[in-house]
């Protein structure tokens, strides 16, 4: 497929152009349907065109679209409280557009905190190899993936990337200038790889001994995606000081959020941070809606039943195909397959099949499907996967 001269060649789409989406599928202008397990990467936890977001969307946009945050903007402070109450340790929200927004407010809100603690030389933040936490400069630097460094300029100070796992360096990092340890409790884009309970906890109580912020980046594996509203909420004492969220929390429609307790927030006050788009009545609109749905009675039970039927199904798979699949990867409906052949050769081979599937790290082929699919939906997908490796199998 021809570029587009007047657009950034940053992405390699496929031919395929979707033009309509229903439930968890996707058709292009010529009619061909796909099965769509990737979902705008964890984006569309409620497939697409769902009706309650649909006409949340319409009602408010034939009300008001657009304020700035230098006014009250219709919904925030509900939506605020909605997911505080949820949060045991939460107090304060700031809304934002993106992932990588949310990031840099939760970085912010640390440094801060430090600053105006009595603790200005505490700003180095402490992240881990596999991680990603946005494309911005800062978030980039934070990741710590030199491939996305690489003829950007020399990285952002304030930054000490570890080996993911390596308890006794993160132990030996932590000094006077430490500000923050930054972590994702389920990484994505680093190959699935799910934080262990006591890792979790052994942060907190890290954090507290040491006067640090513990961040948590749930804008991948937030949003219902692991069966709770938020992946760390499976671990009881493993809480955060702050949090990113994002991605699901629209549903599709551009929404995130940094979500921080009473004390972490306690200084970004006028003038600290802000936001032209940010917590907007359109997005307020269908975050409201989103966590409706996610409030229904038997959605999370739901999630956590699909994702157990895949999790059995993949080690069907892993057992038809031992020389191709090495092992499962991931929690709830973010999981994958780490595999022994090319995981772009499989995505690719899927995609023939009427699969559509992301990849990450590590070689892992990604799938983070809509929320709401059913054991149905996991059945066809792993017919087309069955397919995909037979063919990747066959090619070789």
């Amino acid at each position: 497929m021809a570029a587009n001269n007047n657009i950034y060649d940053c992405y390699r789409p496929p031919a395929q152009e979707f033009v309509r989406g229903e439930g968890p599928y996707l058709y292009t202008k010529e009619g061909d349907k796909y099965l769509d397990f990737i979902a705008g990467i964890a984006v569309a936890g409620f497939g697409h065109a769902h009706p309650k977001l649909v006409e949340a969307l319409t009602s408010q946009a034939a009300n008001l679209w657009h304020l700035s945050n230098m006014f009250k903007n219709p919904g925030q402070a509900e939506l605020a409280k909605r997911y505080c109450d949820q949060l045991e340790w939460a107090d304060k929200i700031f809304f934002t557009n993106s992932g990588a927004e949310a990031v840099e407010c939760a970085m912010k809100t640390a440094r801060r905190y430090q600053y105006d603690s009595g603790h200005p030389e505490r700003v180095d933040i402490i992240t881990f190899s596999g991680a990603f936490h946005g494309r911005t400069m800062s978030t980039v630097t934070a990741g710590g993936n030199p491939k996305y460094m690489e003829g950007f300029g020399p990285a952002i100070p304030g930054f000490i990337n570890l080996e993911f796992g390596d308890h006794e360096a993160l132990k030996a990092a932590i000094s006077d200038t430490t500000a923050a340890i930054l972590v994702e409790p389920v990484q994505g884009e680093g190959g699935l790889r799910p934080l262990p309970p006591e890792c979790l906890r052994g942060l907190r109580a890290m954090c507290d001994e040491h006067g640090l912020m513990l961040i948590y980046d749930e804008v991948q594996c937030g949003a219902g995606r692991t069966g709770k509203l938020f992946a760390h909420q499976w671990v009881e004492g493993g809480h955060p000081d702050i949090m990113a969220a994002a991605k699901g929390m629209g549903g599709g429609y551009p929404l995130g959020a940094c979500i921080a307790s009473a004390e972490a927030a306690q200084y970004m006050v006028p003038g600290t941070h802000g936001s032209t788009y940010g917590g907007g009545p359109m997005a307020m609109a269908v975050g409201h809606a989103a966590l409706d749905l996610m409030e229904e009675d038997g959605f999370m039970e739901n999630v956590i039943q699909v994702s157990n039927f895949l999790k059995q199904q993949f080690e069907g798979l892993k057992d038809e195909f031992p020389d191709m699949i090495e092992e499962l990867r991931g929690k709830g409906l973010l999981m994958g397959l780490k595999l022994k052949v090319p995981n772009v050769d499989v995505r690719m081979k899927a995609m023939e099949h009427g699969l559509l599937v992301g990849t990450a790290g590590d070689n892992v082929l990604r799938m983070a499907p809509p929320l709401i699919i059913t054991e149905d939906h996991v059945r066809e997908a792993i017919e087309a996967l069955r397919k995909a490796l037979t063919d990747v199998k066959n090619k070789a």
